[in-house]
């Protein structure tokens, strides 16, 4: 069972939910999406910290309902 972007989007904004978000669905399959997450929550944490996060709010999703989610994370510039 495939994910739409806009599933993705809602399930990202319940943990960061004054986030920018752009998902781009790569492959048009609603299985391989990749990410833009700019988010305050990850002020002062790793890449790695970041994606974890991300996983995280994602509630087991990945692997099951989504197969692929390429990740760009960052903290706001300002």
């Amino acid at each position: 069972m495939a994910m739409s972007a806009k599933e993705i989007e809602e399930l990202l904004l319940k943990s960061f939910p004054d986030a920018k978000i752009i998902i781009d669905d790569l492959r048009g399959d609603g299985d391989h999406y990749a990410a833009q997450i700019i988010a305050k929550e990850f002020i002062g944490k790793s890449r790695v910290q970041q994606h974890q996060m991300v996983y995280k709010a994602m509630g087991g999703k990945m692997g099951n309902e989504l197969h692929a989610l390429a990740l760009n994370t960052s903290a706001p510039k300002n």
